[in-house]
């Protein structure tokens, strides 16, 4: 059996996206340091899993919605013990959340960062 230990996202500035992502769910900076083609990417989040935050040297291309682009990313799925503490600290950051379900065996919303990527947080704790 494979575990997933990262997926890797292209940001517009990813040390302040790192910053959000350590500031909202707890995850410390792994690594960071020169990338791709001279790129900037910084690894953020616990000791086993991962997201990899790559910036392009020349800054982002503009491009249309991933979700309908062949090899797009549709959003980064985390799971949190206790939903509405996490939901009430995304939203004093100051984002918008929507899209919320109860469905079995979970809870889950959906918030956008700045780079527009889509994150779905989703608890499987028992009320």
């Amino acid at each position: 059996m494979a575990v997933l230990e990262h997926v890797n996202v292209t940001v517009a500035d990813s040390v302040a996206s790192a910053a959000v992502l350590c500031r909202l769910f707890g995850w410390h900076i792994r690594w960071q340091g020169r990338a791709k083609s001279g790129g900037w990417t910084v690894h953020v989040g616990t000791d086993v899993q991962y997201v990899a935050l790559f910036t392009p040297p020349e800054g982002l291309q503009p491009g249309g919605d991933p979700t309908f682009m062949r090899n797009g990313l549709n959003h980064i799925g985390l799971v949190v013990v206790d939903l509405d503490a996490t939901e009430a600290a995304i939203r004093a950051a100051g984002y918008v959340t929507e899209n919320h379900a109860d469905y079995e065996p979970g809870r889950r919303f959906y918030f956008t960062e700045e780079n527009g990527v889509e994150i779905e947080v989703v608890s499987y704790a028992k009320a």
